[in-house]
């Protein structure tokens, strides 16, 4: 079944490819469709929409991109020694002290700590020294119009983006991104633009893309709006006995078993939790072999920036080795 759905894909990627590799993308049907919508509800001219889809081009490393992301072809071993490296952790110590007042800010009225902003920051785009070297528009032209598996998302992403660039008074030809469009310091895609960035210093502009003031709120305000818990724990080490019960591994981001009934499954946290507290119970490959690990809200609320455990699980660790790495310099 795997191989055959590999098959498929390919095919399916391929024949994208060989037709649309010198389209026009403003005479693709669902393009056409995307302007008649976007003309109704008065975003752009029909003029101004076709002249932009007739500029975006086709990237084929896009579309090879986002068929192997990291997430899916390393272990957590490879995968945290992308991101828990020294310099990314100095680089991090560096962007607080820069922005010191601004995080405390944010930390003060959102819930969410200065660390856990600035790493995301640093997991995202090195502290906004790599937002990524994709017209936006190519990236998600390409995605919503030749990468059937996601095309319906990334037609709606497409939308929302042109809707955002109208809104911000930005040219939709000149900015840039992501291989799946995501933008600025913390790589949101323009629907979670147009939902959580914020407007933090006053200027009335929600600028991502030059502005750490505004990319600081944003990322904040994108967690106290996803349901982060001020003060409570993001994940923990799990000892597991030799009959431990492993159908609970791996099942959802969301936690959905409580403390209680995964001590009783052979799973018991190192760190005292709640009997009544909900934990989503998760297994990674590290350096060791496997290690067992216990998720809860705020581990969920990570991975709703990024849906994945590692994605999650390196955030939060960068954000410790950087909060202590600022501290011991203070």
């Amino acid at each position: 079944m795997f191989k055959s759905l590999k098959t498929m894909t390919a095919l399916l990627l391929g024949s994208a490819v060989t037709l649309a590799a010198q389209a026009d993308y403003s005479k693709h049907p669902d393009a056409k469709a995307l302007i008649d919508e976007l003309v109704a509800s008065e975003v752009a001219t029909q003029a101004q929409l076709a002249q932009w889809f007739a500029s975006a081009s086709q990237q084929k490393s896009i579309l090879e991109a986002i068929a192997r992301p990291a997430e899916k072809t390393k272990t957590w071993a490879e995968y945290s020694r992308i991101f828990l490296t020294g310099d990314r952790i100095d680089k991090g110590v560096g962007f607080w002290r820069e922005h010191a007042d601004t995080l405390a800010r944010a930390e003060a009225e959102y819930g969410v700590p200065a660390a856990m902003i600035v790493a995301i920051i640093g997991v995202e785009t090195r502290y906004g020294r790599n937002m990524g070297s994709y017209r936006v528009i190519d990236a998600l032209s390409t995605l919503a119009f030749d990468y059937p598996p996601r095309s319906a998302f990334f037609r709606k992403e497409l939308a929302e983006f042109i809707r955002l660039t109208q809104e911000q008074k930005q040219d939709p030809l000149a900015l840039k991104g992501s291989y799946a469009g995501a933008m600025g310091y913390g790589q949101f895609m323009p629907s979670s633009f147009r939902a959580y960035a914020v407007d933090y210093d006053g200027d009335a502009i929600a600028d991502i893309w030059a502005n750490p003031v505004d990319a600081i709120g944003s990322v904040a305000n994108y967690f106290a709006r996803h349901g982060w818990q001020t003060g409570q724990p993001v994940t923990l080490r799990v000892r597991v006995s030799a009959d431990h019960d492993a159908a609970l591994l791996n099942t959802n981001l969301k936690p959905d078993v409580t403390v209680a009934n995964a001590r009783a499954a052979g799973f018991e946290p190192v760190t005292s939790l709640p009997d009544a507290e909900m934990v989503t119970l998760y297994q990674l490959e590290g350096d060791h072999g496997a290690e067992f690990w216990a998720g809860t809200q705020n581990y969920y609320v990570i991975t709703r920036y990024n849906r994945s455990r590692m994605y999650a699980l390196a955030a939060w660790q960068l954000s410790q080795k950087i909060e202590q790495a600022y501290q011991a310099g203070n």
